[in-house]
């Protein structure tokens, strides 16, 4: 009894701690220039989400060599309100033009469109607002008292213990993500090729460099984020030589809901939560995953299950759920682990330590303004994403209307500029075409580009965390699985690599059957 309620009371006092330290960060926050930024970023990250092909990891990166000149807390709460915005703007191009502005609005758009085509276009709208609010509110409040407490835990784990969970986060993103495995392990290891390209940071030792002195320092990583999403998707448009036009579905009346929406989508709001927030801490292939999840849990739960492929409200209101709460998930392991699980999370990271700012068990310690600034904002950004967005739906139509070969023009512009004012150095202009035909490549032939910016900034840090724990243990490799902690993260990879495996056998036997 007496541990119970000594660990009772410890927790207790803890999440009194995150509740005081919250306040403060809306302090910081609710400065006048935080709000401009705050609110900047949302207009932006709901842009970036309407316009498809623009997704928040381009828009963050192509920003990045803008804002180095900007105070650090100002900077990384506007980056984290495009995260949240382009949550939300996908979802109106997958209403509207039945074309994805993020991957994680791609369910949206099988129920939103058709919602769209039956005149209900008002209402899909407005249930993806209302839910990526409620969704990210709850999320937010888990973060803020979830992030802690894994940084505390964090603080425990050895340089091997760290090993296995970056180990862990290769396995998981490099498999779960694209149409198949072998692709998904090839984008990470161009990744970790490109990530370990120049000096070691130990020893000295040039690789990879074949004679090129600009290479000693490495690639700069947001010129590979840059190039891989704007450059590649540009060259993969071009090639196709035709751009074919969607027609923009008009919206009729208000973006509100009536009574029976609502009591039909508050369920599934819920339960998008649930399912969004726990898969975007665990490194479980982005976006996509929780929404179709919450997608086919709501068509099996539904009294309306005649209506899904038809329209069905549950349809769209679950899948935003799962979408918003899956981005306050993802900021989890990033803001506490240093570990990104998703694209935007590794280019936040990578915004992190442009501002010489490490993200990890230290962060809540060693810069507690901005990391609980940066938390409180994204409540703010919340409200702001409903309050903007409802009455601005009309002016995002608009936008759908941009011709696309503009629209890339521009974005290859600002991409090549961005990549070239990093260091002035014609080298990253060079890296940045190459990388940008990598990424043509990867866009023709289905391989998901996400593994590859993981292994590019995952890549560094394994290496060193497996020369910390191998320096410990004076050259003994026995050290990498000692202890429980490396046991069971390593237990769990052998899962995630042949659970796949034997339920695929299970299938094909039960067919045959």
């Amino acid at each position: 009894i007496s541990t119970y309620l000594l660990v009772s009371s410890r927790g207790c006092l803890e999440m009194g701690n995150s509740f005081a330290m919250l306040m403060d960060g809306f302090q910081t926050a609710f400065t006048p220039t935080n709000l401009m930024f705050g609110l900047l970023g949302t207009f932006l990250g709901t842009l970036v989400g309407v316009l498809p092909g623009i997704g928040p990891a381009l828009a963050i990166g192509l920003l990045l060599p803008v804002c180095l000149t900007v105070n650090p807390t100002s900077a990384l709460i506007m980056f984290a309100a495009i995260y949240y915005g382009a949550m939300y703007g996908g979802s109106t191009t997958s209403i509207l033009l039945n074309t994805p502005g993020e991957s994680g609005s791609v369910i949206t758009a099988l129920e939103g469109n058709k919602m769209a085509k039956a005149g209900r276009a008002g209402a899909a709208l407005a249930t993806a607002a209302i839910g990526s609010f409620v969704a990210g509110t709850i999320a937010t409040l888990l973060l803020a008292f979830g992030a802690p407490w894994m940084a505390d835990v964090a603080l425990t784990i050895q340089p091997a213990g760290y090993l296995s969970l970056i180990i862990l986060a290769f396995a998981t993103v490099g498999t779960l993500l694209g149409s198949s495995r072998i692709r998904g392990l090839v984008a990470l290891s161009v990744g970790l090729v490109i990530g370990l390209i120049g000096a070691d940071l130990q020893s000295g030792a040039l690789r990879l460099t074949f004679g090129n002195m600009n290479a000693i320092d490495g690639i700069e990583t947001v010129t590979v984020i840059v190039a891989i999403f704007a450059l590649g998707e540009a060259l993969y448009l071009a090639s196709r030589h035709t751009l074919v036009r969607t027609e923009v579905l008009e919206m009729k009346g208000k973006a509100w809901m009536t009574r029976e929406d609502f009591r039909r989508s508050w369920k599934p709001w819920l339960r998008g939560t649930a399912i969004g927030f726990p898969l975007g801490v665990i490194p479980a292939g982005g976006s996509e995953v929780p929404t179709f999840l919450s997608y086919g849990v709501e068509k099996s739960l539904s009294k309306n299950k005649d209506e899904f492929g038809k329209g069905a409200i549950e349809g769209v209101a679950g899948p935003e759920a799962a979408n918003n709460a899956n981005a306050a998930g993802v900021l989890v392991p990033m803001l506490a682990l240093g570990l990104p699980t998703s694209a935007t999370a590794a280019v936040v990271l990578v915004a992190f330590q442009s501002f010489n700012i490490q993200p990890g068990p230290m962060l809540f310690q060693t810069s507690p303004e901005i990391v609980w600034g940066l938390i409180a904002s994204l409540f703010i950004g919340n409200a702001l994403l409903l309050v903007l967005n409802l009455p601005l739906i009309r002016f995002w139509v608009l936008l759908l209307k941009i011709p696309t070969h503009y629209l890339y023009a521009g974005i290859t512009t600002f991409a090549l500029l961005g990549a070239y004012a990093l260091n002035n150095s014609t080298f990253d202009l060079q890296v940045a075409l190459a990388v940008g035909f990598i990424g043509y490549l990867f866009r023709r032939f289905g391989v998901p580009v996400t593994p590859l910016i993981i292994g590019v900034i995952l890549g560094p840090l394994a290496e060193l965390q497996f020369k910390r724990a191998l320096q410990i243990s004076q050259g003994d490799w026995n050290i990498l699985i000692a202890g429980g902690f490396p046991k069971i993260i390593y237990g769990i990879l052998l899962l995630v690599i042949i659970g796949p495996l034997v339920w695929n056998f299970k299938k094909k036997f039960a067919v045959k059957k």
